[in-house]
Order: structure tokens, then C-alpha cells, then sequence
């Protein structure tokens, strides 16, 4: 692991490395660790929600530095079943919570624009749904995940290999920046312009964090289990 691209450890005050990055407030939930934890360290804490702290890092580390890459070494140190239960957290918190969120506000926009840019800011918004939806709870749900347990205890996997998985990432970012520019260029000023910017901040985020989603899952996910197949093979 390159030293120089991970300012934290498991020393490091948990506190202090959130006050840091803010962006990692979010994974908090996520691995199912609760405020309140005072001048504890990562590793502390890590430990007290029994949390893998190695992976709790690798994490950090990506959404903090998007040029980070474990190296093989410390992919063999991390917990399978830690891994899937973040990335299943992270799809429950897309899905259940940052998109009806984001709906809720989005429809004001959508019926003040009227016929001229309501229906197709409706369309863009429906399609970046449905792709991020199809790849996160229908094929990461569904196939992939199924396929690293039943590998991970040794079952029959059939002929899937984790590759396929990386070939199937969607690129959903043309979509996205449609209905961006419908949101900041094309929509008359007067359109409820404060809960415009609010709602393009809320989107902007929501795309980084599923941009570091992905990044886990390929800096994380398929080289740990291409670790296992290997072996296994």
C-alpha cells in the first residue's frame, strides 16, 4: 500500500478524519457505526461495531484519493461478507433514500416547467434511475453478489466469472449531464431557481458517491475475487 496516498491510519482519530473529508460522514451508516464515539481511533472504533478495519480504510482511502489502488496484499486481510454487506447498505441508501429525496423536489421543478421541459426533464431523470437501478439491485443483487457467496463458501458458480461484471459497469454520466443542462442552462430563470441548485447539488453528489461506488467495486471488489477464483480454479 503506497503510504504517501493515505494521510490516516487506524491510529488516526475517527473524529479528526471526518472532520477532514466530510464526504466520509456517509459511509458511517453504511457499516453500521454510530456517532457519539469521542476521541476514539479508527481501529477503536472499528472494533467496537465489529468492523473490519482494513477494509473500513481501503474505503476511506478511495473516497478520499479516486488514484488509490490496494495492492494484493491487503485485499487478502479484508472480510468478504464485510465487503458485500457495505456495498448491499450502499445500494439500500441509493435506493431508499437518496432517490426519493431527490424526486421529491424534482417533481416541484417538473410541473412548474409546464409542457415545454417538464416531460423531457421527467424522461432523463426516469432513464439515470433506471440504469443506475438495473446495474446496483438487479444485476449486482441478483447475479453478481449470489455468484461471490456460493464462490466464497465453495459452492458450484456455474460459468460466470467476475470479469463479466466489469464489462457490465454502465457509463450512465451522457444521461446525467442532460438533465444537468436542462436544470442549470436551458430552463427559464424564473423556474424556481433556489430549489434548482439545491437539487443540482443533491444530484452532483449522489453521482460522486455512486462514481466511488464504482471505484470500490473495481479497485476492491473484482480483484479480491479474482483473488478467489484463482485459488480456486
Amino acid at each position: 500500500m503506497d503510504k504517501t496516498k493515505t494521510p490516516f491510519s487506524k491510529d488516526t482519530k475517527l473524529a479528526e478524519l471526518l472532520t477532514e473529508d466530510r464526504r466520509l460522514l456517509q459511509l458511517l451508516p453504511r457499516f453500521g457505526i454510530g456517532l457519539g464515539f469521542g476521541d476514539r481511533s479508527v481501529d477503536y472504533v472499528c472494533q467496537m461495531n465489529h468492523v473490519n478495519t482494513e477494509l473500513f480504510l481501503m474505503i476511506c482511502y478511495i473516497y478520499s484519493n479516486s488514484d488509490f489502488r490496494p495492492g494484493k496484499e491487503e485485499l487478502r486481510h479484508i472480510n468478504m461478507s464485510d465487503l458485500l454487506s457495505y456495498l448491499k447498505a450502499s445500494h439500500r441508501y441509493y435506493l431508499d433514500e437518496r432517490f426519493p429525496h431527490i424526486e421529491a423536489h424534482l417533481q416541484n421543478i417538473i410541473e412548474a416547467c409546464g409542457q415545454k421541459y417538464g416531460p423531457m426533464l421527467s424522461h432523463f431523470y426516469k432513464e439515470y434511475k433506471q440504469e443506475v437501478m438495473r446495474h446496483i439491485q438487479y444485476y449486482e443483487e441478483e447475479v453478481v453478489f449470489p455468484y461471490i457467496e456460493a464462490l466464497f463458501n465453495g459452492q458450484p458458480t456455474g460459468s460466470y466469472k467476475i470479469d463479466e461484471f466489469e464489462h457490465n459497469h454502465t457509463n450512465i454520466q451522457d444521461v446525467l449531464d442532460d438533465m444537468m443542462n436542462i436544470l442549470l442552462k436551458y430552463l427559464p430563470g424564473d423556474i424556481l431557481p433556489k430549489e434548482r441548485i439545491e437539487i443540482s447539488l443533491d444530484i452532483m453528489e449522489l453521482s460522486d458517491d455512486l462514481n466511488r461506488h464504482s471505484l470500490i467495486e473495481e479497485r476492491i471488489l473484482i480483484p479480491y475475487v479474482e483473488l478467489l477464483e484463482n485459488t480456486q480454479s
